[in-house]
């Protein structure tokens, strides 16, 4: 058994991604609608002077900055993303990453033991998918793919530039249409979530404004599992949705990065933060015998 301190996640941040459900059928966020709510959060970026009382007394609060909610980011851009367009239709999911010369990025850090994390989730928060794809030479990264239901799906691209003097983590999305009926899912309250024959407990509360532990339990068979392997350098891999604005965030985890064969469990602990109240879904990765299961969960965070 190792420490509490051992059971947490490794990294330089944990991938923590908001995404918006949506009730009505189709519903969809364009995404001239996506960057114009990055332009106003800009705009209205008043620093500490205007927060604090020297400033414009009428003035709104600042917004929590927030990533991952435009196709362009610190100079980088997310091209369209090339996919089948309907149900059921194989073919390649690929896309490139320009920086701000308009040429293809080619030289990326690798973070988490990958040097991008591709996430993929539909409007209503569904069919959640976390891959990794190859880049060819020309920095086209891509990678085999079929819709399984029909919706519009955000497709967030997740990495650090690599080169001399390597960059910040930089989050950039695009939304991509498939064609068909598509039923929406209404998320709802649970901290207890079944999956492939794994039962996982959430133990928690998820706090806006401030830092707080999350502790998730998996067992199976009604005995608790000691034998979590090591899954992108941590022993598990967070990713809240949260409704309304389609935003990805990074938080800082507990934990250090588990040693070559290490296995741990049945606890997992991460440290979260919630920029606004709301209701979030969350996605716990992890990996037992070499098969990595998603756990989902969905809470409400309320401001205190």
């Amino acid at each position: 058994m190792n420490t509490p301190a051992r059971l947490g996640l490794y990294g330089a941040g944990l991938a923590v991604l908001f995404v918006g459900a949506f009730a009505a059928a189709g519903a969809v966020v364009p995404q001239s609608t996506v960057d114009s709510w990055t332009q106003e959060a800009e705009g209205h970026d008043m620093g500490a002077e205007g927060a604090g009382g020297h400033g414009d007394a009428h003035a709104p609060a600042a917004p929590t900055a927030v990533r991952g909610v435009s196709s362009a980011q610190d100079g980088y851009l997310l091209t369209p993303v090339a996919a089948p367009d309907e149900v059921d239709e194989s073919g390649t999911l690929s896309f490139r990453i320009h920086d701000a010369h308009g040429e293809a990025l080619t030289s990326f850090a690798t973070e988490h033991d990958k040097e991008l994390h591709l996430i993929v989730v539909r409007t209503d928060g569904s069919r959640f998918r976390h891959v990794h794809p190859t880049m060819a030479a020309d920095g086209t990264w891509s990678l085999p793919w079929e819709w399984a239901a029909a919706g519009t799906y955000r497709v967030y691209a997740d990495f650090v530039p690599g080169g001399e003097g390597e960059g910040d983590p930089v989050t950039l999305t695009r939304t991509v249409d498939v064609a068909g009926p598509f039923a929406p899912v209404v998320p709802v309250p649970a901290d207890v979530a079944t999956v492939d024959g794994f039962t996982v407990e959430l133990v928690g509360d998820l706090a806006v404004g401030e830092s707080s532990q999350l502790t998730l339990s998996v067992s199976r068979g009604g005995e608790p599992v000691t034998t979590l392997q090591p899954y992108l350098g941590a022993f598990g891999h967070l990713v809240a949705l949260r409704e309304g604005d389609l935003a990805y965030l990074h938080v800082h985890p507990e934990g250090d990065e588990p040693a070559a064969g290490e296995t741990s469990g049945p606890e997992i602990s991460f440290l979260a933060e919630a920029p606004t109240p709301g209701r979030y879904l969350l996605y716990l990765d992890f990996q037992v015998d070499g098969q990595v299961h998603s756990a989902p969960f969905v809470v409400d965070a309320h401001a205190h």
